[in-house]
Formats: C-alpha cells, sequence, structure tokens
C-alpha cells in the first residue's frame, strides 16, 4: 500500500511540475514579468536588493521553467532520484511561502504557475501548493523505492535531451511569439466583445444577522441586517479586459482605435527598441499609409521619447498612450504588431517577423 501511494505521489507531482514547466515554457516572458511583480513587491516588503533582480527576470524565468521539466522528467525515469526529491521539496517550499504571502497580503494577483492557460487566484495557488507539498513529502518518506531501472547512460541521454529541447522552446518563445496563446488578445478575439460581461452579472450579498452572517441572493429590505459584502455569483461571466484604454492629449480614443481597419504598432519601451527592430518596420508603416489601412503607433514611453523616435525613425506624427502591463499582454513583443478589423484581432507578429504586404493583404482578404 505503502509503494503505491508513493508511486502515486511520483506520477502527480511529475506530471504537475512537466505540464506547469511547459506551459511557462510557451510563454517565459509572460512568466518573467510575472517574477518581476514578485521582486518588486519584496524588494518593497523585505529587501531593496530585490530590485537588483528585476533585471534578471527574464533569465531566472527561463531556468526555473526548464528546471521544473527536468525535475518531472527525472523523477518519471529515477534519475537522481534522491536528489530530485530533495530539489522538489526546496522548491515546493520557497513556492508555498511565495503564495501564502501573496495570497494572506494581497501581493500578486495571479502567481502564473501554469502561465495564462489555467490563472488561479492567490489562495488557489496556495492551495494547490499546500497539495503538492504534502505530495512531495510523501515522495521524501518513500525515497529509497525509487531506484534507477534504466542504464545510467539512457538516463543522461534522456536528461540531455529534455534539457536541449526546452532550451529550444524556450528560445523560440522569447524570439518570436508563444506558440499558443491563451490571452484575451489572441487571434480571432474582438477586444470590444471581450471587455463585456459574457451574460450579465450577479451578485451575492454577504450579510450579518443576529450575530450571524448569512448569504442573500438579493439586497435586503430589512434594515436588522448588517451588509459585510459583495460577492460576484457566475464570476467566469466578468469581462476578460478590464484595462484597455487608448488615449493621446487630445483625448480618449479606446472606441476609435477598435473600428475599422487598424495595424496596431506597439512600442512598449523606445529605448528597448533594437535597431532592427526600427528597419523592420519602415516598409510596414510606409505599405500601411498608401493602402488605406490606418495606422496606430501606441506606446507607455514617455512624449519626449516618442518624439525623438519620429524624427531618428520616420514614424507617424501622431501617436497614442496605453498602459505598459496592458500593451505586454497583448503582444510579447517591442515593437509587435496587431492586425484588426472592427476590434477583432485578424493578426499579431512579432517584430523579428514583420510581416511583408502579402501577408497583410490575405489578413485582411484582400
Amino acid at each position: 500500500m505503502a509503494k503505491i501511494l508513493g508511486n502515486s505521489a511520483k506520477y502527480l507531482v511529475a506530471g504537475l511540475f512537466i505540464f506547469s514547466g511547459l506551459i511557462k515554457i510557451n510563454d517565459p516572458v509572460g512568466f518573467a514579468i510575472k517574477l518581476s511583480e514578485y521582486f518588486e513587491v519584496f524588494a518593497s516588503d523585505f529587501f531593496s536588493l530585490f530590485h537588483y533582480l528585476i533585471p534578471l527576470s527574464l533569465f531566472l524565468a527561463v531556468s526555473i521553467c526548464i528546471m521544473e521539466v527536468l525535475l518531472g522528467v527525472n523523477l518519471l525515469v529515477h534519475n537522481k532520484s534522491k536528489l530530485t526529491i530533495w530539489l522538489l521539496l526546496g522548491m515546493i517550499v520557497f513556492f508555498t511561502f511565495l503564495t501564502f504571502y501573496s495570497a494572506f497580503f494581497n501581493k500578486v494577483t495571479d502567481c502564473g504557475c501554469f502561465g495564462d492557460a489555467i490563472p488561479l487566484n492567490p489562495w488557489e495557488s496556495f492551495y494547490k501548493d499546500l497539495i503538492l507539498l504534502a505530495l512531495i513529502l510523501i515522495l521524501v518518506w518513500r525515497r529509497d523505492d525509487f531506484e534507477p531501472f534504466l542504464p545510467q547512460k539512457s538516463r543522461y541521454v534522456i536528461f540531455s535531451v529534455t534539457l536541449v529541447i526546452s532550451f529550444v522552446l524556450a528560445e523560440i518563445s522569447i524570439r518570436h511569439l508563444p506558440r499558443i496563446d491563451f490571452r484575451a488578445y489572441k487571434i480571432g478575439a474582438n477586444i470590444g466583445t471581450q471587455m463585456q460581461p459574457s451574460a450579465p452579472l450577479e451578485y451575492l450579498y454577504i450579510m450579518e444577522k443576529d450575530g450571524e452572517e448569512v448569504t442573500l441572493g438579493s439586497y435586503p429590505t430589512d434594515t436588522s441586517y448588517k451588509f459585510i459584502r459583495m460577492d460576484i455569483a457566475n464570476p467566469e461571466a466578468q469581462p476578460k479586459i478590464t484595462d484597455y484604454s487608448i488615449w493621446n492629449d487630445e483625448g480618449d480614443f479606446t472606441d476609435y482605435s477598435l473600428t475599422g481597419e487598424k495595424l496596431f504598432l506597439i512600442i512598449q519601451d523606445v529605448q528597448k527598441v533594437k535597431k532592427k527592430g526600427w528597419k523592420k518596420m519602415k516598409p510596414l508603416i510606409e505599405y500601411a499609409e498608401s493602402s488605406g489601412v490606418e495606422i496606430m503607433v501606441i506606446t507607455s514611453s514617455g512624449g519626449d521619447q516618442m518624439q525623438t523616435a519620429i524624427n531618428n525613425h520616420g514614424l507617424p506624427e501622431d501617436f497614442y498612450y496605453g498602459d505598459a502591463t496592458v500593451l505586454k499582454t497583448m503582444v510579447r513583443s517591442n515593437p509587435g504588431y496587431l492586425l484588426l478589423r472592427d476590434g477583432t484581432i485578424l493578426g499579431k507578429w512579432h517584430w523579428r517577423d514583420t510581416p511583408k504586404e502579402k501577408k497583410i493583404q490575405s489578413k485582411l482578404g484582400s
């Protein structure tokens, strides 16, 4: 019975770690953004030295993703089992602390454990880590059961192949865009529709009466009830996009940006655009200006920086602002491109894959 329990724990832990690692390898830039949020919180709450880890977020994100996959595979094939189990224990203790701190003090609203594929709120993340901790403690207890069943050479080959494949997948995702897009701004999504509830929102009213907490489907007219809080009864119906906004010094252009055929040129940070990025966007700007597709340059950089970029790189004179986090969510590239028709995303590209004229025309059906 104990051996069955140990083997069950092994497969569950290995599967979860491999799945978690691969999901984040699909979008290491997104996981790096999440890590930088944690570092900012820790720099504020604990030690300012965490600020120095923010520039290393992408490197650390890739390293953690690959380590999760490697540890999961090692556990399955019993490669360095005892070391693997102790490393798994160290990781889960650390992540359990992170998720508890985040949940208890409401610091980071989504741990990013499974990327954008399975969003978890802080308490869900913490409970998930507690379950994993319990399973890994079973592995620690039964660690002598996991003797190698493959020759050492075969185990090392599996380890090496897993390492190479994981690194290549991460590098492809960084240099291009995630192969699978789980975000609300994926191709085919309509931004305007995603900003609306999918169904009428229903509310639960948490009240107190006679010292007891009660939940009601409508607000009571009885004045003896004391209001505590209001919860959404159908949270799955909430808008998937709540923070999309486009503006400039002349006013708000959010609604305007979702009408007609638009090519968004998203420049998250002017100072971090590579020379090749500027060079690749010029033919695309020229085509858009001559074809009737309106180009909207959207940035989170300051106006002076953008004006310098306009003068140096021939960008359109008019530009717009967007929230930095929203722009990073829309496209994991600086610069990046989105092609829209009436708010529906027809195409999305990394600057390394800047589309040619024929690609834009095919997306527009012309």
